[in-house]
């Protein structure tokens, strides 16, 4: 016998019967495994989108700074937490080997900053990443977003690849809830572009080119088929109608008891969660 099962048997040997020790059996039929661990497609929102919470850009602002300031966060934390959200939810929703390369368009802002760190995420996942950066910040933190993706390889250009149709999937990066007012140069022939390109777009928490408020009305914005709010989902997503994710996973308590905020659980170690 192996020694702790022979231990186990001398010790019954010298209790009483009354209390002898049972030993435990080890033939398969008593293996208990662990339950099959759902898929992360199959973390869905248990509530409806009429219930969860939905911030006007004064909400979404004041919510940032308050992150940025009395929470403890800094803008480059943020941005990788976000970023990652975006890369966890565009793996989701377009699943390699099926869809393999990916075009991320950033703009000058956060939202710009969002797309460089979801790059590089989805090119550990084993995505083939390009980005499209055509106005660059000269900041630090975005000057190190880039300085890493050089180091991995990834192709960066300043204007949009000649033959879009190449690409599988394109995120959408360039503007965020802050965005008012024109589309400038050069965004105002990147954004028809993309619109004509039929290839599925993934914006990050607002399709660039609609009002954060209104949505679309004015019909200029690109029209995506995946969306990923982040922190919370702005009012115009109210009028999406495609998939919807939330990321950004760091809204403290604190914040969502001030602004009554109803949002969905996240599963597990997910870093994003499907609302519709």
């Amino acid at each position: 016998l192996p020694p702790l099962r022979f231990a186990c048997c001398c010790v019954a040997a010298l209790l009483p019967q009354s209390l002898a020790i049972s030993t435990p059996s080890f033939s398969a039929a008593h293996v208990h495994h662990k339950s099959p661990v759902p898929s992360r497609s199959m973390a869905t929102a248990a509530l409806t989108t009429s219930e969860i919470s939905y911030l006007t850009a004064t909400e979404a602002a004041e919510i940032d700074d308050m992150l940025m300031g009395s929470m403890g966060y800094s803008l480059d934390q943020l941005m990788e937490l976000a970023g990652l959200s975006v890369a966890t939810a565009t793996a989701d929703a377009y699943k390699l080997p099926d869809a393999k390369r990916i075009l991320i368009v950033c703009g000058p802002g956060n939202n710009g900053g969002d797309g460089l760190v979801a790059a590089r995420h989805l090119h550990h996942f084993g995505y083939q990443v390009e980005v499209c950066y055509p106005k660059a910040t000269q900041k630090p933190i975005y000057q190190g977003l880039v300085t890493q993706l050089g180091g991995l390889d990834i192709p960066i250009s300043q204007t949009l690849p000649e033959t879009l149709s190449s690409f599988d999937v394109i995120i959408d990066a360039i503007f965020g809830f802050s965005f008012a007012g024109d589309v400038r140069a050069p965004f105002d022939t990147i954004l028809p572009a993309l619109k004509l390109s039929r290839v599925p777009i993934v914006s990050v928490d607002i399709p660039s080119g609609w009002d954060v408020n209104a949505g679309n009305a004015a019909g200029l914005g690109v029209e995506p088929s995946v969306l990923i709010s982040l922190t919370a989902p702005k009012h115009c997503a109210r009028n999406f109608s495609g998939i919807h994710y939330l990321g950004g996973r760091f809204v403290p308590p604190a914040i969502q008891q001030q602004y009554s905020l109803v949002l969905p659980s996240f599963a597990g170690t997910d870093m994003h969660v499907k609302i519709s």
